[in-house]
């Protein structure tokens, strides 16, 4: 099971970095439907059934995303958004 693991881990290191932020990206809306179902008029069984599928989904992408972009490919997703967050405000 180790080397299986092992393998897949390695697949996904071979994936671009573009890759990584679509699948990372994919999370939020899986984060979002899972919390969102509750509120559907349907039995708790169902709503539990789908929690754990949904949630379950959002965290394979989550782990998935980060396992394609490495610390070198997060770092890098931190400095855009640390570049967009301080560049000046244009007024055009």
């Amino acid at each position: 099971m180790k080397k299986l693991l092992q393998r897949i881990k390695h697949w996904l290191s071979l994936l671009s970095f573009k890759t990584g932020v679509i699948v990372l990206s994919l999370c939020i809306p899986f984060y979002i439907l899972s919390f969102v179902q509750m509120a559907l008029p349907i039995s708790a069984a169902a709503k539990s059934v789908l929690w754990v599928v949904l949630f379950g989904l959002a965290k394979t992408f989550q782990y998935g995303g980060l396992t394609i972009l490495g610390a070198e490919g997060v770092k890098r997703v931190k400095r855009f958004f640390k570049r967009e967050r301080n560049s000046p405000k244009t007024n055009s």
